[in-house]
C-alpha cells in the first residue's frame, strides 16, 4: 500500500470498533478496509455502501450474479485485487468450481452466449458499456431497454446499476492507493444479508 495505515493492534477505540465490525477470522481486516484507516468515516461509508448494494436481503438479483458483475467490472478496470477477492466469493457461492471457471473465462473473453442466460447477458453488456463508456448516453439507454426487454424490471436494473457503479469506486480506491491482496483471506464477505448492520466477514 502506498500510504500508511493503522493496524488492528494499534487502532484506537473508534477505529477498533469499526475493525471489529468488518474483520474476518483471526482479526484479519481486508487491505481495502485498512486503506481507510486514517479516515475511519470513509471506511464506514464504504462498508455501508458495499453491504447495502451487494449483500442486502431486499435485493432480488442472485448474489452470485451480483458478484459476477463485480468480477466483470474489475476485469474491465484492470483491478486484480477485486477480481481475485470477488471471484473467490463467487466460486464459494456457486459451490461449483467448473461453473465458476467457465464464468471467469466467459468474462475474460467477452463471449457470454454459452455461459449466461439472455437476461444475464443483457446485464453484462450494460455493465461493460457503463464501465467502458459512461458518457455514452444513447448507448446506455439502449442497454437499459435491452435489459428490460430481457425481463429485468426497473428495480433489478437499479440493483445492477448500483453494483456496477460500486465496483468502479472500489477499483479506483484499490488502484489509486496501491492496495494488494498480501495477507488477505480471499473470498470472505458480510454474508448475513438479513442484518444490514452485520458487516463481519466470514
Amino acid at each position: 500500500m502506498w500510504i500508511s495505515h493503522i493496524s488492528y493492534a494499534d487502532a484506537n477505540a473508534r477505529l477498533r470498533t469499526l475493525y471489529d465490525r468488518v474483520k474476518g477470522p483471526g482479526d484479519n481486516v481486508d487491505n481495502i478496509m485498512l486503506a481507510h484507516s486514517l479516515r475511519p468515516h470513509t471506511m464506514e461509508g464504504h462498508m455501508a455502501l458495499y453491504k447495502y448494494v451487494l449483500h442486502h436481503a431486499a435485493n432480488v438479483t442472485p448474489k452470485w450474479f451480483l458478484e459476477t458483475l463485480g468480477v466483470q467490472v474489475s476485469l474491465l478496470n484492470g483491478c486484480a485485487y477485486c477480481v481475485e477477492h470477488h471471484f473467490a466469493g463467487l466460486r464459494r457461492l456457486l459451490g461449483d468450481d467448473a461453473r465458476a471457471s467457465a464464468i471467469r473465462e466467459a468474462l475474460r473473453s467477452g463471449d457470454f452466449a454459452q455461459t449466461f442466460t439472455p437476461a444475464e447477458q443483457a446485464a453484462l453488456h450494460y455493465a461493460e458499456t457503463l464501465t467502458r463508456a459512461p458518457q455514452s448516453g444513447a448507448a446506455l439507454h439502449a442497454r437499459v431497454e435491452a435489459m428490460r426487454q430481457a425481463g429485468h424490471d426497473d428495480g433489478r436494473i437499479l440493483e445492477i446499476n448500483q453494483v456496477v457503479a460500486y465496483f468502479s469506486y472500489a477499483n479506483r480506491t484499490v488502484q489509486g492507493l496501491g492496495v494488494t491482496t498480501d495477507g488477505d483471506i480471499l473470498g470472505l464477505s458480510p454474508g448475513n444479508s438479513e442484518n444490514p448492520n452485520d458487516w463481519s466477514h466470514r
